[in-house]
C-alpha cells in the first residue's frame, strides 16, 4: 500500500515539490497528473518561449477569439489587479512583452493542488519556490509550518506560520533582484524588502504579494484590505507589519 510521496521537479524555472501523507493510490497518480499540468502551462504561458500562447498574444498574432478559456481568465485577473492598485502592477510595460508571469505561477500551481484533492487527497503541500499550497496535516493536530525567509539574512526567518488549509507566498528583491516594476513609474519597486501573504489559494495568495509590493509601502495596507488575506511585511526602514489574522505557529 503506498505510504506519502514526496516528489520534486524543476518546472517554469524553478523547483516544485509535492509532499503528498495520504495513503491512496489514485491521489499518488494525480502527482504526475499535476506535474504535468505544470509543464504543459510552461509551454503555453511562458513569455520566454517565442511559440506559447502568450509570446503570440503579445504580439498580437491572436485574435481575441482564438485566445484559450485559460488564458482570458488569467487576462481577467492581471486586468482586475492592475485596476485595484491604479497600475502599479501591470503585464504590459513600455518596450517590454506581454508578461503575465506574477499571476501565472500561483494559478498553475493552485490548478495542481485542485487536481490532487479531486483525487482524493486531502492532506500535501506543494512549494514552488517557496510559495505554498497546504492541505489538511501532515500530521494529526500538526499544522504545515512554512518559514517566512528574513529579506536580508538567508540564513534566518522572519517568522514561521501555521497552515492547515491555504496557501502562502513571498514577494521580495532578495532571489530575482529588482525584477518588479511599479507600472505607475516604469522603475523597480520601492518601500518593502518584502511581503508576505496567506490567503485561501495561491492564485490570490501570488498575486496579491506581487501587487502590494509593486505598489511599495501603501500596498501593505492594500493587501491587508483584500478579501480573506494576511500580511506580513517588512519595509525599507525596515519596520515589520503584521496583521492580526496571521497564523504564526506556536
Amino acid at each position: 500500500m503506498p505510504t506519502g510521496l514526496r516528489r520534486v521537479e524543476q518546472v517554469m524555472g524553478l523547483p516544485v515539490s509535492v509532499d503528498l501523507r495520504d495513503d491512496d493510490e489514485r491521489a499518488h497518480h494525480a502527482v504526475d497528473h499535476a506535474f504535468a499540468w505544470l509543464h504543459e502551462v510552461d509551454l503555453r504561458f511562458s513569455p520566454f518561449r517565442p511559440d506559447s500562447e502568450v509570446s503570440r498574444h503579445g504580439r498580437s498574432e491572436l485574435a481575441p477569439q482564438d485566445l484559450s478559456a485559460d488564458l482570458t481568465h488569467v487576462i481577467d485577473l492581471c486586468d482586475h489587479y492592475e485596476r485595484s492598485t491604479g497600475g502599479a502592477f501591470t503585464t504590459r510595460l513600455p518596450d517590454h512583452p506581454f508578461d503575465p508571469c506574477a499571476v501565472v505561477k500561483g494559478w498553475a500551481v493552485q490548478g495542481a493542488a485542485e487536481m490532487l484533492h479531486d483525487a482524493g487527497a486531502r492532506r500535501f503541500c506543494v512549494n514552488a519556490g517557496g510559495d505554498v499550497v497546504t492541505a489538511g496535516e501532515p500530521e494529526p493536530d500538526t499544522p504545515w509550518r512554512v518559514g517566512i525567509r528574513h529579506p536580508e539574512q538567508p540564513d534566518r526567518l522572519c517568522a514561521v506560520l501555521a497552515l492547515n488549509n491555504g496557501a502562502v507566498a513571498t514577494s521580495a528583491a532578495y532571489e530575482r533582484g529588482a525584477h518588479i516594476i511599479d507600472g505607475r513609474t516604469g522603475k523597480p519597486a520601492r518601500g518593502l524588502l518584502s511581503i508576505t501573504i496567506t490567503a485561501p489559494d495561491l492564485t490570490t495568495a501570488d498575486t496579491v504579494a506581487t501587487a502590494a509590493y509593486a505598489m511599495g509601502q501603501e500596498g501593505i495596507s492594500w493587501a491587508a484590505a483584500q478579501p480573506n488575506c494576511e500580511v506580513f511585511a517588512v519595509d525599507s526602514a525596515h519596520r515589520v507589519f503584521r496583521s492580526p489574522g496571521l497564523p504564526i505557529a506556536t
